[in-house]
């Protein structure tokens, strides 16, 4: 009498296999984006806005960035492949399909408007899938690979996520929420061509038109300080739209002279490109938690 096959899983194989998933959507990535989210929402409610309503659209938020960071993978594996910084991801090493991770991104993204959708609002939703739209369409398979602005126009989809925290307490987007847009949007070049500063010879090899590739460092850091001095003004410009108070604008002053600082230091060492990429990341969490503090301890 032959014995029934038993098939018996394998612990380390499923937790590989979860691990992969989790990477997959770039979780670090996704952390930045809802710092900025929060103080977004705390503004829009002029005091702390719930915490079932914090918790809703923070998940939402991150089942959409997280489902936008899986597909451009699945996009940019040929990419990856060359590059030294990403050769390890799990399109590269073959631990996964593209097939599976698009499927898996766009489950993520469904799940993310369904999601907002059902906890939030309809408005919510549709900005976070815009979001990821924008991320997908227009950056990854269009600007990104075909003009040195890929990074400045691209830049509005990881500022979505400020005008999907103000929609979800209030159901529109107003003024602040444009200018907590516009400072996401314009701290997104300097940041990431810091990226490109360092690993220049990467995207040089991958064929993508990063400006420090197509111009030079120098021409680019120029670049960096304009985006800069717009930045930090559009910073102080919130304090006129009236959400924020003298606590908020002493904080973004600060901050902001230390930024330019390092912009320009960063000028004539080159070499310290990573350590002023991971500043810019201090600098808009320094900026976001300014807002979410002046208006709880303000009013």
């Amino acid at each position: 009498m032959t014995k029934p096959t038993v098939h018996i899983s394998n612990p380390r194989t499923e937790t590989s296999i979860l691990k992969t998933y989790v990477e997959l959507m770039k979780l670090r990535i996704v952390e930045l984006l809802l710092v900025t989210t929060l103080p977004a929402m705390v503004a829009a409610a002029g005091g702390w806005p719930g915490w079932w309503l914090v918790f809703a659209t923070l998940f939402g938020g991150t089942l959409s960035s997280a489902g936008a960071n899986a597909i451009n993978q699945a996009i940019d594996s040929d990419i990856d492949r060359v590059m030294s910084r990403t050769k390890s991801r799990p399109l590269p090493t073959n631990r996964v399909s593209k097939r599976a991770v698009v499927i898996f991104g766009a489950a993520l993204g469904v799940a993310g408007f369904v999601w907002l959708w059902a906890t939030t609002n309809f408005l919510a939703s549709v900005l976070s899938t815009v979001g990821l739209l924008f991320y997908v369409f227009v950056y990854s398979m269009l600007l990104k690979r075909t003009t040195t602005q890929n990074i400045v126009i691209g830049g509005a989809a990881g500022a979505m996520p400020v005008l999907v925290g103000w929609a979800a307490v209030t159901n529109t987007v107003e003024l602040p929420a444009w200018i907590m847009f516009a400072i996401v949007f314009f701290w997104t070049p300097p940041h990431f061509w810091a990226l490109a500063i360092r690993y220049r010879e990467d995207y040089e090899r991958a064929g993508v038109p990063m400006l420090p590739v197509v111009v030079g460092e120098k021409r680019a850091m120029d670049h960096m300080l304009a985006y800069t001095v717009v930045l930090v003004g559009t910073t102080l410009l919130l304090y006129a739209t009236g959400p924020v108070g003298w606590l908020y604008m002493v904080i973004a002053a600060i901050a902001g002279v230390a930024f330019l600082g390092g912009t320009w230091v960063l000028r004539d060492h080159p070499e310290a490109a990573m350590k002023y990429f991971g500043y810019s990341n201090v600098y808009l969490s320094v900026i976001f938690l300014a807002i979410a503090v002046d208006v709880l301890v303000l009013g």
